[in-house]
């Protein structure tokens, strides 16, 4: 008997050993490397709905700029063509008073007597007066009416600011 037969017998099972350890480690790196493949394509799809999400938001500002200027644009529309009204009337005001002075004028100078011309300033006087009273009342309602459909726009957008930014919150 000879020393070779033994080495073998020792040798077969150290190699079978050696390739199911190799084996082994095959699969381990195989499993490993599916398990970091999985992972890149997790982060990757994390980013990419990041990013989707991002470019939602961006979208959602430019178009609430957008609705922001439009309300802006309205209410300075509502607001010049309010106060080319309120001028209107204020000159159409100016002008009958002017009419009224006039004929008042005319009136005294042709009275017979100092009362008839004082009863008859006295009363141009009281009448103007009175209507001054009712129109700048009828002025300052006009105004304040004026300010809040000029306001309307931009009070809506704050409240649609308010009720978007509190849902986000």
């Amino acid at each position: 008997m000879s020393i070779k037969p033994k080495v073998m017998d020792v040798a077969m099972p150290s190699a079978d050993a050696t390739a199911k350890t190799i084996e082994a480690g095959i699969a381990a790196a195989t499993e490993a490397t599916t398990k970091a493949s999985a992972g890149v394509d997790q982060g990757q799809a994390k980013m990419k709905e990041g990013v989707e999400k991002a470019m939602k938001t961006a979208e959602e500002m430019v178009a609430f700029g957008q609705g922001n200027v439009e309300a802006l644009v309205k209410s300075s529309q509502i607001w010049v063509t309010g106060l080319q009204d309120l001028s209107k009337q204020m000159a159409a005001t100016a002008q009958a008073s002017l009419d009224e002075s006039m004929a008042t004028f005319k009136a005294i100078s042709g009275v017979k007597s100092l009362k008839d011309a004082m009863d008859l300033q006295a009363s141009f006087a009281r009448a103007t007066l009175e209507k001054t009273l009712a129109e700048s009342g009828r002025l300052t309602d006009a105004s304040f009416k004026l300010t809040e459909q000029a306001l309307a726009p931009i009070t809506a957008r704050v409240t649609l600011a308010v009720e978007k930014f509190a849902k986000s919150a």
